[in-house]
């Protein structure tokens, strides 16, 4: 399958776990949305064809906390993890199968993006929105090129890498990318508009990607929108990709509760997308915190509900 070509505004879904949550779904455990894909993987798969109906072009997999010890110390062995990752695929295909056979008017292909969330999101404490952790290249590699590895088998079309927090996990990431020969977005995680959550200058972060093979997209997701397009001019000078963004909802995230608390008003805006797209990002969507009603609006504003 084709990806979009370069310049294309390609509209993403929106938050998945905490559109599970307002759903009525208990996220609270270590494994968070990764444990309706073995509890009950038919609410992930109606989410996704909610965002396709919503006028998403991309479903991200239910596979960001997913890993093979996060799974192992939930009492999954080896096998079953990986199966479950593989799972993460199976049911955005079938959402998007669903929403091509209830059209009656031709449609853009749809893409499916396989999630790799951080090293962080694996510990489960908030560690990726800080970035305060350095398990080393070696551990790094262990943990993402296995799902790595099953998300491509299952058929991703492309790979997430998203809400990455230090410069050094990016580098892994990028590299394994590489070796799979396979294409994705880089995605870091940003506390302000100059720095990483490890507190690197953006721009060292963006450039790494400058001339990686595979790299279809770069920017920053799970951040606050008003430090969007400072974010994404820098991503741009530096990677000389095309940006993405997909803000949170306005909210900070709160580790030691375990839940989103409000914060200081800034909120996610559909209508501001277009700006977004004039600071480089032609790969918009929500993250946390957003739902199908923003990405219904957001694909309106920018023409592609119907593409």
């Amino acid at each position: 399958m084709a990806l979009p070509n370069e310049g294309e505004i390609v509209v993403l879904d929106g938050g998945l776990a905490t559109e599970l949550e307002a759903r009525g779904f208990d996220l609270s455990d270590g494994l968070w949305s990764a444990r309706l894909l073995v509890s009950d993987p038919d609410a992930i798969e109606d989410l996704h064809l909610d965002y396709f109906r919503a006028g998403a072009r991309v479903a991200t997999t239910a596979s960001y906390q997913a890993t093979e010890p996060g799974f192992e110390a939930a009492g999954l062995d080896r096998h079953a993890a990986l199966d479950a990752i593989r799972t993460s695929v199976m049911l955005a295909q079938r959402a998007r199968t669903r929403y091509l056979e209830e059209r009656t008017d031709p449609v853009g292909e749809r893409f499916v993006a396989g999630s790799i969330g951080p090293f962080g999101a694996m510990l489960a404490d908030g560690s990726e929105y800080r970035g305060d952790y350095d398990p080393g290249p070696t551990v790094l590699r262990d943990i993402h090129a296995p799902r790595i590895e099953a998300l491509l088998e299952a058929g991703v079309d492309l790979l997430a890498f998203e809400t990455i927090p230090t410069v050094r996990e990016a580098r892994v990431l990028l590299d394994l990318l590489v070796e799979f020969g396979a294409s994705g977005w880089l995605s870091f995680q940003c506390g302000d508009e100059g720095h990483t959550a490890a507190d690197e200058p953006v721009g060292e972060a963006f450039a790494i990607a400058a001339g990686v093979p595979g790299v279809v997209a770069v920017g920053v997701n799970c951040v606050a929108p008003r430090h969007l397009p400072a974010l994404l001019a820098a991503a741009r000078g530096a990677s000389g990709r095309p940006g993405i963004a997909y803000p949170n909802g306005g909210d900070r995230w709160d580790a030691a509760s375990r839940r989103w608390l409000p914060s200081d008003g800034d909120r996610f805006d559909p209508a501001a997308a277009p700006t977004w797209a004039e600071a480089g990002a032609t790969w918009l969507g929500g993250c946390c915190g957003t739902s199908p009603a923003d990405i219904a609006a957001m694909a309106a504003i920018v023409g592609r509900t119907t593409d």
